[in-house]
């Protein structure tokens, strides 16, 4: 006599769902957003010399306080590191309400922190390595005066400013427009990114980049209000 044996199909394990990770990105660059503006503009605020002083006058004052030519130079890894997703910051929050002016100010802003940042020398300059770290005077100012006339250096330096100044504006006038926070934050950034070069004096830079760094906090308040399937796709 044959026997009937019944088999039991395999039972499927349910699939793991993905991490969520969207709040922690949002919350990241909400964070980020106003910290190197605000490092940079404290920085002009308690430097010794003007931003464009010469190199005799630059590396007398940090061997004068090394201590603050050092907390100078921290600042400056504070603006260097933060500044591309601060900026990063504002397009993703402002890119929905303004999408053409957040796509122009975003790509000047952009190339030209990389530009900036990658090809005009970092933050150790000659003046500091003169004045901190006693390297010889005549050796750096020479290496100074050959960077700053070299023409990679110089177009560098020139989309750099333009980032600043045109990108920035731009990026202001669409946090402005987006109304994804109060129009007086995007007036702000308006305001401290395109007329920082134009203003007279270490001290009013300073303040020029404090009302930046107000700008930006805006794009990180809105960030903080955005909700996650706003801020983006969920895991697929």
């Amino acid at each position: 006599m044959s026997r009937t044996e019944t088999i039991t199909p395999p039972t499927r394990t349910a699939p793991k769902p993905r991490a969520d990770v969207r709040t922690f990105w949002r919350v990241l660059l909400a964070v980020i957003a106003p910290l190197p503006m605000l490092a940079k503009g404290i920085y002009y605020l308690i430097s010794p010399v003007p931003g464009d002083a010469d190199f005799a006058t630059a590396s007398r004052a940090f061997a004068d306080d090394p201590g603050l030519a050092e907390t100078l130079r921290m600042l400056d890894v504070v603006f260097c590191v933060l500044l591309i997703p601060a900026v990063y910051a504002v397009v993703w929050a402002a890119r929905r309400g303004a999408p053409r002016l957040t796509t122009v100010g975003g790509l000047l802003s952009l190339t030209g922190c990389l530009a900036g940042f990658g090809l005009m020398g970092g933050i150790t300059t000659p003046p500091y390595l003169t004045g901190v770290k006693g390297i010889d005077a005549n050796a750096m100012r020479a290496l100074e005066v050959v960077t700053e006339n070299d023409p990679v250096y110089q177009v560098a330096s020139l989309l750099f400013i333009a980032g600043i100044v045109l990108g920035l504006g731009l990026l202001g006038a669409a946090l402005w427009r987006s109304r994804v926070a109060p129009a007086w934050f995007g007036i702000a950034l308006l305001l401290g990114g395109a007329t920082h070069p134009f203003i007279p004096g270490s001290v009013g830079q300073g303040i020029g980049l404090l009302v930046a760094a107000v700008g930006f906090a805006g794009a990180g308040l809105a960030l903080l209000r955005t909700r996650n399937d706003d801020f983006d796709l969920p895991p697929a």
